[in-house]
């Protein structure tokens, strides 16, 4: 498939998808529906085993909703549209990793939250944040959601409401991302997780994945039924067996997805 929004790309088994409507690639119903397709196809390809998602240019990762579109039928379905995408990459069984290599606003920042992991460029034009409320609305992607579930409820509610834009530092000191990377190391950083990530056991990890994000969303008694459930399936797993093997003779486990 041609993609006219995104630049996707692979290598070995690791997936990167670029939103490239550079300077500040705002994301539109094409965007999106392009991003969803491309997970989708990944989805069913064992050979890809995580994913990155950055963005085009050096100023932004995306600047959220293309209000160029705001009044429009397409602009409109973009905003369930939106939910829909991101709720995708929240749930999607493989490691999605987000590559904040400019300013993270709005939807940009849900895209980003919605990622499993999040990394960060450590410079003055790097930031994050929700300041929707400056033009009186409010998140519609996830941001009310997803922000208080990562840093917590008091200081979600002072990005929300206060529409507070943070630095790489202040986002890793109250959790939301998951590193910094100094200049001209963003994209190295994220493939050397990726690519960790990339060597484990993908039913393992898809189990992880579902239970976290499945149990965060429930009681404890229900995710801890989710994890039991979880864990008699992976048992039967040739990785499984795999990984026991490879322990006792001291090796590298080789995973195959089986």
């Amino acid at each position: 498939m041609a993609y006219e929004n995104l630049i996707v790309e692979r290598e070995d088994n690791v997936g990167t998808i670029t939103l490239n409507r550079p300077p500040a690639n705002p994301i539109n119903l094409a965007v999106l529906d392009e991003l969803d397709a491309v997970l989708t196809e990944w989805e069913k390809d064992k050979a890809v085993r995580a994913i990155i998602i950055t963005g085009a240019g050096e100023r932004g990762f995306s600047a959220g909703f293309d209000v160029k579109t705001a009044g429009t039928p397409d602009g409109e379905r973009a905003m369930s549209r939106g939910q829909e995408v991101f709720r995708h990459i929240e749930k999607y069984p493989k490691p999605v990793i987000a590559a904040l290599n400019g300013f993270a606003l709005g939807g940009g920042c849900e895209l980003a939250m919605s990622c499993h992991f999040r990394i960060m460029l450590d410079s003055e034009r790097v930031v994050a944040g929700q300041p929707e409320i400056n033009l009186g609305i409010i998140p519609g992607w996830g941001g009310t959601q997803r922000l208080p579930r990562l840093v917590g409820k008091t200081k979600a509610l002072e990005m929300l409401l206060l529409g507070t834009r943070i630095n790489a530092p202040e986002a890793l000191n109250i959790g939301l991302i998951t590193k910094i990377s100094q200049p001209g190391q963003l994209m190295n950083d994220a493939r050397e997780l990726a690519r960790a990530l990339s060597k484990k056991a993908p039913v393992a990890m898809q189990i992880i994945l579902d239970a976290v994000t499945r149990g965060l969303e429930t009681t404890i008694d229900q995710g801890l039924k989710i994890e039991l459930e979880g864990s008699q399936r992976v048992g039967k797993t040739k990785d499984a067996m795999e990984g026991m093997i490879a322990f006792i003779e001291k090796r590298e486990p080789v995973f195959k997805g089986e």
